[in-house]
């Protein structure tokens, strides 16, 4: 499997982890799209870790 291949599956799992959506879901979005998601379920992601650091 290439770079790329293995991209794909991370920000597959990625984004059915946190969203629960279905891979076919997931799948039909345009690469740019689900790029972006990814890096705004991280930036939430890491938000809420940190506000929850203080517990």
């Amino acid at each position: 499997m290439t770079y790329a291949g293995e991209r794909l599956w991370e920000e597959l799992a990625y984004v059915a982890y946190y969203l629960h959506w279905s891979f076919d879901s997931i799948l039909d979005l345009d690469h740019p799209t689900r790029q972006r998601i990814v890096a705004e379920v991280g930036k939430i992601h890491s938000q809420v870790g940190a506000q929850n650091e203080g517990w």
